[in-house]
């Protein structure tokens, strides 16, 4: 069996075998290079100037209707921390595979040198033309809901932080069905967030939105619980908004202290902090309710070990690893989140959007037949990305947000067919060699 260790030195040694992970190829034929006269001079001249009369043209003309920018710059690569724009080329690189394989999207990864917020808008802003959308990714908090809210706010096409919404969108998809594995419901629940970086704070927000009440969540960051009294919202105020305002509209009942003095009673802990184990121990959960949910969420390895969370009560349990029952994947979110905002050519892309994909991806599983070890689809699941695509472009179209509107049936046909060819592709140049074999003794272990 391959250890961590064995994928990160056969990670270095196969990246330097194939020169990085993805190339960029012709999409149409070239039979002679008389075929240059269409695709390039002197027939192009004539779609630039279609273009230029309408710019919305650009997105049936060119590819830039199924193109987005993976976009960085690199303070805060997941494990890494703050290893600027080069050293998180390879992560943004995976990315753009992922989003190839898994939504049909093809993404440009783009490390930038922008060592602040300002910067990094001014650049996305000035790419905008070039894209259909940007997958902000590793941005260090508080910066990264500044860069999202500005982007969002100034761009005409889907910005979308997958730390922030993408994490958020599949922790709500997962919780949707853990209430309904332990007999809870959404109003009454009280839900305990350890960690107030990007993924907490989106995910406080999101379920919000979707219906819990604020004031039955407790946040807790590195000084403790947050609330409304504490010594420094001063700052905060100033520092981070975001976490501010959510100090300002949790915590009801103004719980004070750390994670102990949150945990009791409580329904839900979601862990979103440093990883494990012994973050949270079995003591904690001790503390709970009866048959509460824990999300441990922290990679590579949880805040509390699975077996430790059920052994001290745990009805469900979740992490973030895929060799353990539900992982909480936010790769089961993005690529189908951006294969339908693209398919419509969405101008933005929103909390209530992204709850629109999570609800979706809960039904996925729920129709399969739920349980403790099973609320939400694996990565292995294909059907289930054409329709968290189908019901993104759904709520866009109904929510005057497309340019080119479409029906749930008509996006679930047209996504499969996108993400089939795309998986095709693949498959058919490994087959035949035109990507190179992994050779032999770089192969893993099973």
């Amino acid at each position: 069996m391959a250890t961590a260790e064995d994928y990160s030195e056969l990670a270095v040694r196969l990246s330097r075998f194939y020169g990085g992970k993805i190339e960029t190829v012709p999409k149409v034929p070239v039979r002679s290079l008389r075929d240059f006269a269409i695709w390039y001079t002197p027939g192009v001249a004539a779609v630039s100037r279609a273009i230029a009369q309408d710019k919305d043209e650009s997105f049936n003309l060119t590819s830039r209707w199924n193109t987005i920018a993976v976009i960085t710059n690199g303070s805060r690569v997941l494990g890494l921390g703050n290893i600027g724009p080069e050293a998180s080329l390879p992560v943004m690189e995976g990315k753009a595979l992922i989003f190839k394989y898994l939504g049909g999207v093809d993404a440009i990864p783009l490390p930038i040198r922008a060592e602040t917020p300002e910067k990094f808008i001014e650049i996305a802003e000035a790419l905008e033309p070039a894209f259909g959308g940007f997958n902000l990714e590793d941005i260090s908090s508080p910066e990264c809901f500044q860069i999202l809210e500005e982007l969002s706010r100034r761009l005409e096409v889907p910005v979308w932080h997958d730390d922030q919404l993408g994490t958020a969108a599949s922790t709500l998809a997962a919780l949707i069905n853990a209430l309904k594995v332990t007999g809870r419901s959404v109003r009454g629940t009280r839900i305990v967030l350890l960690g107030a970086g990007a993924a907490n704070i989106a995910t406080a927000i999101m379920l919000e939105k979707f219906g819990f009440d604020p004031g039955e969540m407790i946040l807790i960051d590195t000084k403790g619980i947050l609330h409304a009294e504490r010594e420094d919202m001063d700052s905060l105020m100033l520092r981070n908004r975001w976490k501010y305002e959510l100090a300002i509209r949790t915590n009801r009942s103004k719980v004070k202290g750390g994670l102990e003095e949150a945990l009791v009673d409580a329904d839900v802990l979601i862990a979103a902090s440093r990883p494990g184990p012994g973050v949270v121990k079995p003591e904690h959960v001790k503390l709970m309710a009866k048959d509460p949910i824990v999300f441990a969420l922290a990679n590579p390895v949880p805040e509390i070990w699975p077996w430790e969370a059920k052994g001290a009560g745990a009805a469900v349990v979740a992490t973030g690893r895929s060799d353990f029952p539900n992982q909480v994947n936010n790769s089961l979110v993005f690529p189908s989140v951006f294969r339908g905002a693209l398919d419509v050519r969405a101008k933005g892309i929103t909390y209530e959007s992204a709850i629109a994909a999570a609800v979706e991806l809960a039904r996925c599983a729920e129709e399969k037949g739920i349980g403790p070890d099973y609320i939400i689809p694996t990565m292995e699941e294909w059907e289930v990305y054409p329709r968290v695509a189908a019901a993104t472009a759904e709520w866009l179209s109904r929510n005057g947000m497309a340019r080119l509107p479409t029906t749930y049936g008509e996006e679930v046909e047209r996504a499969r067919a996108i993400i089939s060819r795309a998986r095709r592709v693949l498959e058919e140049m490994v087959r035949t060699e035109l990507v190179k074999p992994i050779p032999t003794a770089n192969r893993p272990s099973a």
